[in-house]
């Protein structure tokens, strides 16, 4: 009888975010600074009115994170039943996504999507990483951009860009090992989460 090896863990190393050429990380600055820096800076006028930043930025501060997650969910147009989501508010959730893998149509499309909300202050580079590993091996690395952002009374959903599911006999053999992370320029983690999933031939 064959066995199963159990997954080893994803290395907090292997979801670093990349650095990229030119792209320079400004000082840490509150919503009130941002609201009063460079006024008669046009294009920055636009930047900060694209954040929602304006004159009457609130200047308390507020406890709890400046990121609530929301959701993760799993978007194609081939599963009639709709999108699969993953619940990030609740903790103990999180802690069984990895027991109880999803299953995805082996050569499916689909693209993952994230649903948040800003509470307070300025976020930038928010950006969300994925490891994919199988059978101990890392088999896709996904790290996009999110965006920056100032908050916003309505949640946000950013989908990124779709891909395609394995395929194949070997490919639907065993289970796959996920870890995913939403992480901004100040390297403060706001969700960092195992799942699982095994390819089938259908949803």
């Amino acid at each position: 009888m064959s066995h199963q090896p159990e997954a080893s863990p994803i290395d907090d190393r292997e979801l670093e975010a990349s650095e990229t050429a030119g792209y320079v990380i400004n000082q840490k600055k509150t919503l009130a600074e941002y609201a009063e820096l460079d006024k008669e800076d046009e294009s920055l006028a636009k930047w900060k009115a694209s954040l929602g930043i304006g004159a009457g930025a609130a200047t308390g501060a507020v406890d709890g994170p400046r990121v609530s997650m929301i959701s993760l969910s799993l978007v194609s147009e081939s599963r009639k039943a709709g999108p699969i989501e993953l619940d990030l508010t609740n903790p103990e959730k999180l802690k069984d996504l990895k027991k109880n893998p999803i299953v995805i149509k082996e050569g499916a499309e689909y693209a993952v999507e994230l649903k948040f909300s800003i509470n307070h202050d300025v976020v930038t580079g928010l950006r969300y990483i994925q490891v994919v590993r199988r059978a101990g091996i890392n088999v896709d690395k996904l790290e996009s951009m999110i965006g920056s952002f100032g908050p916003s009374a309505e949640p946000i959903v950013k989908r990124f860009v779709s891909e395609e599911a394995p395929s194949g006999m070997i490919a639907r053999s065993g289970s796959y090992n996920v870890r995913s992370r939403v992480i901004d320029d100040d390297k403060t983690v706001y969700v960092d989460f195992e799942w699982g999933f095994t390819l089938k031939k259908d949803w």
